[in-house]
């Protein structure tokens, strides 16, 4: 029998199912990423911009598979979001830009600088004192505002909240949840009296800044609640659709009144 090449018994490697450790599994994905991008024409074509949005479509089906509680999923899109984050490493180390230990070093590094209280000697007894020391050790660091860094990409919902949590850390924020209730009043009736299309966008956006704002006194993440409920919408009407393709009826045969009755089934149900 002939010897096989080094890639093929790279290859023979790869695939081979036997115990492995941590370390060895992870030099296992790195030699598979090697090899797709030595041998793959998809693999071969990506650069850090074309997988970015992969990237994020990823994290949308972790997160959904959270949602799910669905344990067997949530094993599968953690091991896909690491493919992603293996990739882009192994992409800046062809750049000679930086390298798994440079990407480890530096996540380190950023950990135990800003965790004072638990490498040092500051006292941070609350979660809030927590995110105080965090924002003022970023601007010591460089920032020039501690609102460098939050991504433009981030849903707005998100954005919002982020920027609410940062500023709030400094202590620029409202006194209680009295007064962002008292704020909300205040663009709902802004909003009513708006006179043009431009003046109610911008009370609406108003409105919602102020309803994530109230989202953090009641220590919900806006983003998490409006996606369940969407989840919540969305099995309700489903329960709707059910009960008419079941009558032989149309939608247009239903009047507002049968449909929210059946809204009401689901809702009970």
């Amino acid at each position: 029998m002939p010897e096989k090449s080094a890639t093929e018994q790279l290859k023979a490697d790869i695939v081979a199912h036997k115990e492995r450790t941590l370390p060895e599994q992870f030099e296992r994905v790195l030699k598979l990423v090697s090899l797709l991008r030595q041998e793959c024409p998809w693999d071969r074509k990506q650069t850090p911009e074309s997988l970015a949005h992969l990237l994020l479509e990823e994290s949308y089906e972790l997160i959904h598979a959270i949602d799910q509680q669905d344990e067997s999923e949530l094993k599968k899109e953690c091991g896909d979001l690491f493919l992603h984050l293996f990739f882009q490493v192994f992409l800046g180390e062809e750049r000679g830009t930086f390298s798994f230990t440079d990407v480890f070093e530096a996540l380190c590094h950023k950990l135990i600088s800003r965790h004072p209280h638990v490498f040092g000697d500051v006292i941070a007894e609350t979660e809030h004192e927590v995110l105080q020391n965090w924002e003022t050790i970023k601007l010591k660091e460089g920032r020039k505002s501690m609102l460098d860094g939050v991504p433009n990409a981030m849903s707005e919902l998100l954005r919002a909240y982020r920027v609410q949590k940062k500023v709030s850390g400094v202590g620029f924020d409202w006194p209680s949840d009295e007064g962002v209730l008292d704020k909300l009043a205040e663009e709902v009736r802004e909003l009513k009296e708006a006179g043009s299309k431009e003046k109610q966008e911008e009370e609406f956006g108003d409105l919602l800044f102020t309803l994530v704002n109230y989202s953090r006194f009641i220590g919900t993440n806006p983003e998490d609640a409006l996606r369940k409920a969407t989840n919540k919408f969305m099995g309700r009407f489903r329960h709707i659709e059910e009960a008419v393709q079941a009558s032989g009826r149309n939608w247009q045969e239903y009047t507002p009144e049968e449909l929210d009755t059946l809204w009401r089934e689901a809702k009970e149900r």
